[in-house]
């Protein structure tokens, strides 16, 4: 698995990874509202639910057990989620995530690496504010 799918993985299935509250889309059915499509395909057809990826992180933040600033570290970050925040590994992620500036740099692609991670999870149904991104 990629280091990015190791990430979506460990935040996305957390137990405590409760959906946010959404709203729903203009002129889509109300919940318990009769359908004409049969259940199957309805259930099909629904989004997966967003999940509070600053809720998840902080939960795991602080059964961690350790002070770690995953809001702004790529490195505690990774240390939070339990995967190898080695420079090894976060060259990898970089590279995964189409990094194209001087790995050998690694103040700014770790500045880079956080941004991009954040913004990835927000693509792939995170819920993550702003001031994370």
């Amino acid at each position: 698995m990629s280091v990015f799918g190791d990430i979506i993985s460990k935040i996305f299935h957390h137990p405590k990874a409760a959906a946010a509250p959404q709203a729903a889309p203009q002129g889509a059915p109300r919940p318990g509202a009769a359908t004409p499509a049969p259940a199957a395909s309805a259930a099909a057809a629904e989004p997966a639910p967003a999940v509070d990826v600053e809720g998840v992180l902080d939960v795991m933040a602080r059964d961690n057990g350790q002070t770690l600033n995953w809001r702004q570290s790529i490195v505690d970050l990774l240390k939070v989620l339990s995967i190898d925040s080695s420079l090894a590994n976060r060259k990898t992620l970089a590279a995964e995530l189409g990094y194209t500036g001087d790995t050998e740099d690694s103040a700014a692609m770790n500045l880079w690496l956080h941004k991009a991670v954040m913004r990835k999870l927000a693509e792939n149904g995170g819920i993550v504010p702003d001031s994370l991104r």
